[in-house]
């Protein structure tokens, strides 16, 4: 039996239930394959239509079907779009995993679920709605094979009426997941319609929840950052793409599959680019170092597992000097892990990428503007310092919906770094290959196809000198090697600089990086209300680390490294970059089980540190 509005108040141990306006965490519980995606995409949508900020994030299993998953949407009036660890909205429709789901609630919650399950005997202390999803499909749908995917619009109708979402926002949101399919649209509508109605009839009000419109999306978008991502490369001018298939990369390639077939096919007719799918991540990081030899700007996207494959070509871009860009969608690992699940555990092993001396440039973006605007920097960096540039993205960034706003048409022209002409070469007459002209370590190249017999393609993989001829003499080595290294050290300050979001000059000072930011700002404010403690904050966006982050460290007692892996990785990246001096204020904040990073978490362990 349902739980009375009377014993609820009891319970709650106030007279009426206090409204929750635009405030609030909806999971929607079913299984892998159902077609619950369309439903949730539209509820989203909806919400953001209603000008109230949110982000959707979903936890799926990685088998093809039949295993369950969840899809979080998160309205929040202040803006915060981290996962938010309680749920307050339940809709149950998965039988394997109702109960549990429904255990997992704080008293107060609402449960939205199917008939049949009847949950509303499981717990006395939460709001129950039932509804027979199977009755109410029927006559909307009459072809039986179809109701399996129409019958989840259903919840989207009830769900609607009792947070009071705007039918018409809900119906655009609709015309817009079908946009090339008028009657799915229509057909999905009516069920939503029928949600809707019977709703109104026969389920009154008694939660505390509602979405009412507000004004704080105005000119925003929604996308994922692996769209974003490619939309970025698409500008930067990336001409050749080679991938293999992976969890959670492949929609990074296959949207610049999308975006290059319709922008980027001459007036011929004829493509001015090349994506390949090649026969495993090997031969993909091969035809980007080739193709990135050969003058082109290219690129390959990719997960942990695939970037432990990659060592040993990376090593041979870093050592040739062969510039190329990486997408790696970090999951968590090791070994095949848990492939739908999110992670910043590949920081330490992408930095010393292969075998010997090696150390790569990384960008970690925190936005799907920052995957957009990185694409761009990646690229003008891996060939201004003629190496590969890693771009550390993660599931949860590559594969949820965000908000952001529209992205900026890039103005500045492309630079290709120092690439030497046939004019430059009648000039200077020739040119060493690896000589440090400049004292920046970055030495000058040519393509293949320069008409000037001065002009040297020749990419040496063995011990070589200056000129590119192969020898074994320590000191050839040596000095190859620390210009390399200096080469590096000039990327201090081209890389994109770490944000100083907030230098009040507290002695507590946080440090994170990535997705990790959006708990950050969150947790902050949980600090400062709730416990009347300041902090600092830097995030970090680039290794190597530039001058901001040295100074951070410096002018704080204890710094919170907050990341998301077992092993502290960004930290020990910092222990190897700073003072030996300011190594015992650094401090590890670590979250590891593959869930997006919640504030509350991040709150709670720093109190515990902090012994309060």
């Amino acid at each position: 039996m349902a739980t009375t509005d009377v014993a609820l108040r009891e319970a709650f141990g106030r007279a009426e239930p206090k409204h929750v306006v635009n405030n609030m965490s909806i999971q929607v519980a079913t299984v892998n394959g159902s077609g619950s995606q369309s439903s949730n995409s539209v509820l989203l949508r909806s919400i953001f239509q209603m000008g109230v900020p949110i982000s959707g994030k979903n936890l799926f299993p990685s088998n093809i079907a039949g295993l369950p998953t969840w899809y979080t949407i998160r309205a929040n009036k202040d803006g915060y779009i981290a996962r938010k660890k309680e749920i307050d909205f339940l809709v149950a429709m998965n039988p394997e995993t109702a109960q549990e789901d429904v255990r997992s609630l704080a008293p107060g919650a609402a449960v939205l679920y199917d008939e049949p399950l009847n949950l509303s005997s499981v717990r006395s202390d939460l709001i129950f709605y039932s509804v027979p999803y199977d009755k109410l499909v029927a006559p909307v749908c009459p072809e039986a094979k179809l109701r399996k995917l129409v019958r989840n619009m259903i919840y989207v109708g009830v769900v609607a009426k009792l947070l009071e979402i705007d039918m018409g926002e809900v119906e655009k949101a609709i015309r817009k997941q079908f946009s090339k399919k008028v009657k799915a649209a229509n057909l999905n509508l009516a069920a939503v319609q029928a949600g809707y109605d019977y709703a109104t009839a026969t389920l009154p009000k008694r939660d505390p929840y509602f979405i009412q419109r507000m004004d704080k999306t105005k000119d925003k978008i929604i996308i994922d950052g692996n769209s974003a991502a490619a939309l970025g490369c698409m500008f930067a001018g990336v001409t050749v793409v080679s991938w293999y298939p992976i969890t959670p990369s492949s929609s990074l390639p296959e949207a610049a599959i999308e975006y290059m077939k319709r922008f980027r096919v001459g007036p011929d007719g004829k493509a001015t680019f090349a994506i390949v799918q090649a026969e495993d991540e090997l031969a993909a990081i091969g035809m980007v170092i080739g193709a990135g030899w050969a003058g082109a700007r290219a690129m390959t996207a990719t997960a942990g597992p695939g970037i432990s494959l990659m060592a040993e070509f990376s090593g041979l871009a870093y050592y040739t000097e062969v510039p190329g860009v990486i997408w790696d969608i970090q999951r968590v690992g090791p070994s095949t892990g848990l492939p739908t699940r999110t992670s910043q555990g590949d920081i330490l092993s992408t930095a010393f990428l292969s075998h010997g001396d090696t150390k790569h440039i990384l960008l970690i973006p925190c936005s799907a503007e920052e995957c957009f605007s990185m694409a761009q920097d990646a690229f003008e960096l891996a060939e201004q310092f003629q190496t590969l540039v890693f771009v550390m993205s993660d599931l949860d960034l590559g594969m949820n919906n965000w908000m952001a706003d529209p992205f900026k048409y890039p103005e500045k022209p492309i630079k290709r770094g120092k690439v030497l002409g046939k004019e430059d070469l009648d000039r200077l007459g020739g040119f060493a290959r690896y000589k440090d002209v400049d004292g920046d370590g970055i030495p000058y190249r040519t393509l293949p196809g320069t008409d000037h017999p001065g002009a040297a393609w020749f990419a040496r993989g063995s011990g070589h000198n200056e000129k590119g001829q192969y020898s074994e003499r320590p000191d050839d080595y040596e000095r190859n090697m620390e210009r390399i290294n200096r080469k590096f050290e000039t990327s201090r300050s081209f890389v994109p600089r770490a944000e100083i979001v907030a230098n009040g000059k507290s002695k507590v000072g946080i440090i994170a990086y990535g997705t990790s930011h959006w708990a950050i700002v969150e947790s902050r404010d949980q600090l400062r209300n709730e416990y009347n403690i300041e902090t600092d904050y830097l995030r970090l966006r680039a290794y190597p680390f530039t001058r901001e982050v040295h100074d951070f460290v410096k002018q704080h007692d204890r710094i919170y490294i907050v990341e998301q892996n077992r092993d502290a990785q960004m930290l020990s990246l910092l222990k190897l970059d700073v003072e030996a001096s300011l190594i015992t204020r650094l401090r590890s904040i670590a979250h590891i089980h593959g869930l997006p990073m919640d504030a509350r978490s991040v709150t709670d362990e720093l109190m515990t540190m902090e012994g309060k």
